[in-house]
């Protein structure tokens, strides 16, 4: 920040949601008052023109009613104003104002007035000029040495400059190479028009030479005539600055001129001749400048304002002043106000217009004086102590992270999951063969403690479940003031999801700018993806959960799937998926056990998860803490190998298809290429079959992908079901162990480290080195295991025989005794088995061993194992 703020002598604020930019100011004694006091002159794109004389009774007072002595809205956009002698026959100022597609001169009068209104201004209308072309910037000057009038030329949004002799066009010019229109000012010692183009280069045309080129207007349209004509056209001089340029100035001081540059980080001073004289690369993003001659100092002077509200003087290269100013400058220029000399103009976007000076005026303070006291230092001491609390708790955690649920947030979000399907479903686009794809209505609820800004709500549910609308935006939320949103949850893909739990994330920023992020899960319904089906008496896997509570009536577990009055539906219920798998829910009636059967692995896990869930809310309701679930059988790692098995021979399948289509996308471009060498020679030969081979390696192609894309989505299918089998093998472990929260973490984050499965990194590469590491660490038997070294890049292996090996080996450590902890020091492992456990395997043995059969045929198996225990029940 600037020591010295720019002193405000006169200031006004110009029309609500006006824009302006750096053309559209200008100052000049436009009325030819003849007492040497500019006025300031003011265009927007709106189209209104005003014309202002400051004159304050006191600096820093506001503009008055009699300081604006002209405002009109003209019917287009002002592009550019400028004060000139634009009118034959007399040397008096006029004003030209341009717009898109025309130019108009006026003559700016006021009339005397005998009354306490003062004086009357108004403007005439000279002449105008209908453009043919869009403009975009203008200069003037005395073209080819005229004395005592100013031409004007325009540049077109096209390249053309149009030159118009007062009252009449003079001609066109097309400037050669053109892409974009730049910066255009005239240099009358050369006479020649300076402009930046879009290659980041100054160039110079002689008046001259636009004179005498070919006329743009008499040009034919075809291309190759265009460049032709266009190469008649010669730059006196070129220069590369290296950088787009915002602004051009010529500034004529002791017999020379020098051309100045506002580039997009520096500022650029050139000779006539295209030399560079001097630059300076600056330290903020530049937004206008103006270099001007101080007569008292001899030198040259250049204004630049800056987008950090900054105002720099530079004498040469050399930084003279640096000011504050009150908003960004688009345009800046230097008047006589008032006899005040050297007043500074400054124009904003939004029409913030200040006339300021540059002065050291201080701000004299003086800080009052304190009643002097004794010092009580055990409060002092106590102060000390709590401040420094309060620092140490809030460098714990950054600002970013949410906070605990003892804080209360500046945000909090809530879902609520309406307890009814939707009558009419939301299902769109969904790929089940259903009859009926039933929806659930979401409700999220946004509450603000605190005004927060730039909300932006985010659900994600894991697929094949999809929602209706799964972002939304809120410009501001007020204190205390909430928002809710509404969206519909359905199953898309035709495969059952490895999980009914959805997550909205809400990330805002507070009012003081800090980013922050609220989240909350949500769980959805049963019904939204299973209905009631008969149950089925006979089933390939079976598991059995073992509770210490009595039975419960699955009519009163599962309301929504079980008919009250049906009495047969107590100890057994039957599910059917959308995607037409049936499950079988049995409950005993002597014993506390629950039978879940199906036809495939996975679809036993998300039914095995909502009876333990609805267990947990029964008995919690009757206020009992002990209730506890466990697992007697045999983990079935065979089944599951078979689920790994089928999704890594999809894996391969998709490097095959890639590899095949990138050979055949060789093939094709050969073959493309010798065609075009055929078609393209002069003297026909035979294609020799090369168009039937054209169009048979097509089709290949269009095999490829298309096989390559099935393969995909069943990759995606077989990927959701090995989540599914993962999730379930899981949950036996841990009720099989009793593990600890934490320790079902670790597992979790062992066998599930991704939530998508690419080529790059797979499943089975990334659960590998994971269990690989448990091994070594909690779960190793000896030093020597521990210190085996892990490879640091993953790769898809050859086959799953390791992954495999690993999985039983953690299994049969786990009944051993061993425990799951990130801790990196040696487990004493011990000798008991826990009962009902896996076989002891020995550990000699199984690391010898190459075969998987070998390796799992120590675990039980699981159909026959719960066929014997259905007959002694």
């Amino acid at each position: 920040m600037s020591l010295f703020k720019a002193r405000d002598w006169w200031s006004a604020a110009l029309g609500e949601k006006e824009e302006f930019d750096q053309g559209c100011l200008c100052v000049a004694d436009v009325d030819n008052s003849g007492n040497g006091q500019d006025k300031i002159i003011v265009g927007s794109y709106i189209g209104y023109l005003r014309i202002f004389n400051p004159h304050p009774v006191k600096p820093g007072d506001g503009m008055q009613a009699e300081d604006l002595l002209l405002e009109v809205q003209l019917r287009d956009s002002i592009l550019q104003v400028e004060v000139g002698k634009f009118v034959s026959g007399t040397e008096l100022l006029h004003l030209a104002v341009l717009h898109c597609r025309k130019l108009c001169v006026y003559a700016v009068s006021g009339t005397l007035g005998n009354v306490e209104h003062g004086n009357q201004y108004q403007i005439k209308l000279m002449y105008e000029h209908n453009l043919q072309r869009t403009a975009c910037n203008m200069t003037y000057g005395p073209f080819g040495g005229v004395k005592g009038r100013d031409l004007i030329c325009i540049q077109s949004m096209d390249g053309m400059l149009m030159l118009f002799e007062q009252e009449s066009y003079a001609f066109g010019r097309f400037l050669p190479g053109f892409l974009l229109p730049g910066p255009l000012t005239y240099s009358s010692r050369t006479d020649s028009f300076i402009t930046v183009s879009s290659c980041q280069q100054v160039e110079s045309y002689k008046y001259q030479v636009l004179a005498f080129a070919t006329d743009a207007d008499e040009r034919q349209e075809t291309e190759q005539q265009k460049l032709s004509s266009g190469k008649r056209l010669v730059m006196d001089w070129v220069l590369n600055i290296g950088e787009q340029a915002l602004d051009i100035c010529v500034v004529s001081f002791n017999q020379t001129s020098s051309v100045f540059v506002l580039g997009e980080r520096n500022f650029f001073c050139l000779k006539d001749n295209g030399q560079i004289r001097f630059m300076k690369k600056l330290d903020c993003s530049p937004s206008c400048f103006l270099p001007y001659c101080s007569v008292s100092e001899g030198t040259i002077n250049t204004l630049v304002g800056n987008h950090n509200n900054m105002l720099h003087v530079y004498q040469d290269v050399t930084l003279k002043w640096a000011t504050q100013l009150p908003h960004i400058p688009v345009a800046v220029k230097v008047g006589n106000l008032q006899d005040l000399k050297g007043v500074i103009v400054t124009l904003s976007d939004s029409g913030h217009l200040q006339c300021s000076y540059l002065g050291t005026d201080p701000s004299l303070f003086q800080a009052p004086k304190v009643e002097s006291r004794e010092i009580n230092y055990e409060e002092l001491d106590r102060e000390m102590k709590e401040l420094q609390k309060i620092i140490k708790e809030s460098t714990k955690t950054q600002d970013i992270l949410p906070k605990s649920e003892k804080d209360y947030d500046d945000l909090r979000i809530t879902a609520e999951v309406s307890p009814d399907l939707d009558v009419d479903s939301q299902a769109i686009d969904s790929e089940v063969r259903a009859e009926a794809v039933p929806s659930v209505t979401v409700k999220i609820t946004l509450q603000s403690r605190l005004a927060v800004q730039k909300t932006k709500l985010s659900i994600c549910v894991q697929p094949p479940l999809a929602l209706t609308h799964d972002q939304f935006i809120f410009d501001d939320i007020e204190s205390c003031g909430s928002k809710a949103v509404a969206l519909s949850v359905f199953l898309k893909g035709n495969c059952p999801p490895a999980e009914l739990e959805g997550d909205a994330v809400a990330s805002y920023s507070t009012p003081t700018g800090i980013p922050r992020v609220a989240q909350c899960k949500f769980r959805l319904p049963l019904r939204l993806i299973c209905f009631p089906a008969q149950p089925s008496k006979t089933a390939n896997h079976k598991l059995t959960i073992d509770t210490n509570k009595p039975p419960v009536s699955l009519v009163n577990l599962f309301p929504d799937f079980a008919d009250q009055s049906d009495e047969d539906q107590v100890n057994v219920l039957g599910f059917q998926f959308l995607t037409g798998s049936r499950i079988t829910l049995l409950a005993s009636k002597t014993s506390q056990r629950y039978r879940i059967q199906s036809e495939q692995l996975e679809d036993l896990w998300l039914i095995t998860k909502e009876l333990a869930f609805r267990l947990e809310e029964h008995f919690k309701k009757q206020n009992s803490k002990d209730f506890t679930c466990t697992f007697s059988g045999s983990v079935p790692l065979q089944e599951y190998f078979e689920l790994i098995d089928r999704h890594f021979e999809l894996r391969l399948n998709a490097e095959k298809f890639e590899e095949l289509l990138s050979e055949r996308a060789i093939q094709f471009r050969a073959i493309e290429r010798r065609l075009l060498t055929r078609f393209k020679d002069k003297t026909p030969a035979p294609l020799q079959h090369l168009d039937t081979l054209l169009e048979g390696t097509y089709r290949q192609i269009i095999a490829l992908a298309d096989a390559a894309e099935e393969n995909q989505t069943n990759m995606f299918q077989a990927f959701t079901k090995l989540k599914s089998a993962t999730q379930l093998v899981i949950m036996l472990i841990s009720l099989w162990q009793k593990l600890s929260t934490d320790q079902v973490a670790i597992l979790e984050a062992t066998f599930l480290p991704l939530m998508q499965d690419t080529q790059e990194l797979g499943w089975e590469e990334s659960v590998d080195a994971a269990i690989s590491h448990l091994l070594r660490t909690c779960l190793s038997k000896s030093s020597k295991e521990q210190a085996l070294t892990l490879t640091s890049q993953l790769s898809i292996p050859k086959d799953t025989s390791r992954l495999k090996k690993h999985i039983t080996l953690l299994c049969d450590r786990l009944a051993k005794g061993g425990r799951l902890c990130l801790s990196t020091d040696t487990n004493i492992q011990q000798t008991m088995v826990m009962p009902g456990g896996c076989t002891p395997i020995q550990e000699s043995d199984l690391e010898e061993r190459t075969g998987v059969q070998d390796s799992t045929t120590m675990f039980t198996n699981h159909r026959h194992l719960t066929k014997q225990k259905s007959k002694t029940e």
